[in-house]
């Protein structure tokens, strides 16, 4: 069996041993759960298929994952890498016009996931690699998400009050992007 070993960028500096450990023995740096639920929303990012942003969710309640989502195509539809992103053709700007893009935002499919499945989210937090617009403020507003853990940034100020309006965290994580 091989020794465990940390990977350098993820959650730390790749040291597996720890300041006050004793010599000889090795200490394994774990990751917060916020580090932890950040990474996996960046991992599902991955999956996205905006030309524009690559977007992950994670909706967690208890320690405990209940849905994913990313941002892309409804499904069996074709995904704007294969057929063009309309945004982009019109010059629309990022936060503006949402109507225009024929992807769900991951926010949006991490809900649309838990309800399709039967998973109560009230009371959950999410972590996202981007900080939520209004329309998927407004969604977790009123599927119950108590909090929210962000990476980056969005242009959008009308989901930040929006959010602290209706008393939901706003946490900014750093975004582990390098």
């Amino acid at each position: 069996m091989g020794e465990i070993q940390a990977t350098e960028g993820i959650f730390g500096d790749g040291d597996l041993q720890g300041e006050n450990t004793p010599a000889g023995e090795k200490e394994i740096l774990r990751p917060s759960w916020d580090e932890y639920f950040m990474h996996i929303a960046r991992a599902v990012s991955g999956r996205a298929t905006c030309l524009r942003r690559q977007v992950g969710a994670v909706i967690v309640r208890d320690k405990r994952i209940l849905a994913t989502g990313y941002n892309g195509a409804p499904s069996g539809l074709a995904h704007c890498e294969e057929v063009g992103c309309l945004r982009e053709e019109r010059g629309v700007a990022s936060g503006e016009r949402h109507e225009l893009c024929r992807g769900l935002h991951a926010e949006q499919n991490a809900l649309l996931q838990a309800a399709l499945h039967g998973i109560a989210v009230s009371g959950a937090s999410l972590y996202s690699t981007h900080r939520p617009c209004a329309l998927c403020a407004k969604m977790l507003i009123n599927a119950g998400i108590r909090e929210i853990f962000y990476g980056s940034g969005y242009p959008d100020e009308l989901a930040e009050r929006l959010l602290g309006e209706a008393g939901i965290r706003l946490n900014k994580l750093p975004s582990g992007n390098k």
